[in-house]
Parts: structure tokens; C-alpha cells; sequence
């Protein structure tokens, strides 16, 4: 199931990444859109308690390094312009109706200090767009300078800010818990405006952290059980110019695979299983490579190879269908199980 070929061994190079650390995170506090790094750790759950009883190892390591691919590019949608209006104004909406609600209830006497937590609510919903907008603008003006500048001091102190207003709004929401639930019925009466406001923010945060998790959750099985309909995905929404060009994949050796049967076995002197025969296009004479039954298997779609399949074969010799691998080159340009960037090294000898 590996998919390499048995002339040479799997290439790549180890010392690079196939992406980065992500700089910066989405915000965990003051606001829904915030808290989308919880997908991260459910993902990474469900990937490695599943898979492994259900796939080989290198069938694991391309859903792992689509993962991986996918958290990086979580955190560059997470700032894109339409998520960041979003955010902004969800929060603001959230601002407006507590500063409402606060102005009308100005006569409520409730027990216990829900003006507070609901000013101390606010505060959060505030901190979060400050955050959101100095991140976002951070980022807009680093793409344009082509540098980080002094990015990185900003960086900083915005993400100590965030990490600040995440744990303030894990304490803040359990004080505000405590405080409704202490107070009784008796809120409901002697203040049902404050009461009712303060019941509908727990219960979003509530409910928004289970989206958020369920979401996490069918991210990771999809990763998991569906991962072509995934790359089909990213190929879609994603800026072409990201991964390889077309020129760069069309370069790319291309093959036919071919089923041998048992008297195809006996005319080649092969006793070992064999799941078929790749012959390269376009040569001559033709190249050819007797493929085992594992790895006569496309470790993308988890698909057999059959008869007349066309493959696709990276430098690294890591082989799959063209119809997955070109989508993937086209949204990252290294291999998926060895991280081999095929344009980088294309480059490379290219200046040899």
C-alpha cells in the first residue's frame, strides 16, 4: 500500500516542513468566530484514534499531512477579509443588544450582580475586535510590505491580549453560571430582562462551542473516510498559484497501470504477489515497474489501481491516480506522504 516504486527508495526532504508553524491563531475569546482552534485538537482526535486500526501507515501519513495542511490554512481563512467583517459585526451585535438591554433595565434590582457580568461580557466582545482588527490589519499590511517588519512585537502582545481574553471568558462564563443559577427564580421577577440576557449568552457560548466541536468532528472524519472530496474542496476555494502550476504537474511522469494475471505471472518468472505493471507514457521503448499488491493502491482515495488506470509518479517515486494527485500539487506542491516539493527541487536542479 505504500505507494513507491521498488527501483529506489522514497525520497523527500525530512528537514522541511511541508508548512510552517502558523504565526498566530484565531482569537478564543469574546466572540463565536474566535474559538475555531478547538477544531484543531478534535481533528487531530479523531485521526489518530481511527485511522490506525483502519488504514496502513501510509495511508495515515497523507491524512495526517492533509490535516496539517488544512490547519494552516485555518488560520489564513480564519483572518480573511469576509470572516473578519463577520466576526466584527456578530460581536458588535452582541454589544449593541447588551448596551440595550442595560439601558432599559435600568430600574431591575436584580439579587445578584448581573450588570457586572454582562458589562464584564461586553468587555470581552470588545477586547476580541481589537484583537481581530490589529491581527487582520497586521497581516493585510505584511502581504503588501512582503515583510513582517515589526510584526512580530505587535504579534505578541496581541496574542498575550487573546490568551488573556480566552481565559478570562472560561472564568467569566462560570461566575455568570454561578450567579443565574444562585440567583433562582427570583431573577426571572425582580429582573427578566437582565435575567433573559444573561441566559441567552451562556447558552450561545454553550451551543457554539458544540458546533464547534461536532464540526471538528466531521472535519476529521472526512480527513479520514473522504479526503478526495476534501482536496476537491480546497482545490475549489483555493488561489492556484499556491501549490504547483500546471506546467509543473503536466512535467511529471505519467503512467498506465496494468493487472497481471497468473499467466502474465508465468511468462515473467514472478511468483510473489503482484498487483499489476505500471508502463510510463510517451516512452519507447517503454518504462515499466511491477508494482506489489500493497502497493498497487492509491493512498489518497484508498482505490486499488485497476486496468488502464493512469498514475501519476513524483521524484520522490511515490505513485498515485492523477485525478487525486493533481488536485493536491495543485493546493500544495510537495508529496503528501514524503513532503517532496516538486517545484522547489525542480528549481534546484534547474540552477545546477
Amino acid at each position: 500500500m505504500a505507494s513507491t516504486s521498488p527501483r529506489r527508495s522514497a525520497g523527500g526532504d525530512p528537514s522541511s516542513p511541508l508548512l510552517p508553524s502558523p504565526t498566530s491563531q484565531a482569537s478564543g475569546s469574546g466572540g463565536p468566530l474566535g474559538r475555531l482552534t478547538s477544531l484543531r485538537g478534535a481533528a487531530r482526535f479523531i485521526r489518530r484514534t481511527g485511522s490506525r486500526r483502519l488504514m496502513r501507515e501510509p495511508s495515515v501519513a497523507v491524512r495526517e499531512t492533509a490535516a496539517e495542511h488544512i490547519e494552516e490554512r485555518q488560520t489564513d481563512w480564519a483572518y480573511s477579509k469576509p470572516v473578519v467583517v463577520l466576526d466584527v459585526l456578530w460581536n458588535l451585535a452582541f454589544v449593541a443588544v447588551a448596551a440595550a438591554v442595560l439601558a432599559a433595565s435600568v430600574g431591575e434590582r436584580p439579587a445578584v450582580p448581573l450588570r457586572v457580568w454582562i458589562a464584564g461580557y461586553v468587555l470581552q466582545c470588545l477586547l476580541h475586535i481589537l484583537c481581530v482588527t490589529v491581527e487582520y490589519r497586521r497581516r493585510s499590511r505584511d502581504a503588501d510590505q512582503d515583510g513582517a517588519g515589526d510584526g512580530d512585537f505587535k504579534l505578541s502582545i496581541v496574542k498575550h491580549l487573546e490568551s488573556a481574553n480566552t481565559m478570562f471568558s472560561f472564568i467569566w462564563w462560570i461566575i455568570g453560571f454561578y450567579w443565574v443559577s444562585a440567583g433562582g427564580q427570583a431573577l426571572s421577577q425582580d429582573a427578566p430582562q437582565l435575567y433573559w440576557l444573561s441566559i441567552v449568552f451562556l447558552a450561545f457560548d454553550v451551543f457554539f462551542v458544540v458546533f464547534c466541536v461536532a464540526l471538528a468532528c466531521v472535519i476529521g472524519i472526512a480527513v479520514c473516510c473522504c479526503l478526495p472530496c476534501i482536496i476537491a474542496i480546497l482545490y475549489a476555494v483555493t488561489d492556484q498559484q499556491e501549490g504547483a502550476s500546471e506546467e509543473d504537474i503536466n512535467n511529471l511522469s505519467k503512467f498506465k497501470f496494468r493487472t497481471m494475471g497468473e499467466a502474465d505471472k508465468l511468462v515473467a518468472g514472478i511468483a510473489a504477489p503482484v498487483g499489476g505493471v505500471m508502463t510510463e507514457c510517451g516512452t519507447n521503448p517503454p518504462v515499466e515497474h511491477i508494482l506489489s499488491a500493497e502497493d498497487a493502491e492509491c493512498c489518497i482515495c484508498l482505490c486499488p489501481y485497476e486496468d488502464g488506470a493512469e498514475l501519476r509518479e513524483l521524484p520522490c517515486n511515490h505513485h498515485f491516480h492523477c485525478t487525486c494527485i493533481d488536485k493536491w500539487l495543485h493546493i500544495n506542491s510537495t508529496c503528501p506522504l514524503c513532503k517532496f516539493n516538486i517545484v522547489k527541487n525542480s528549481l534546484d536542479r534547474e540552477e545546477v
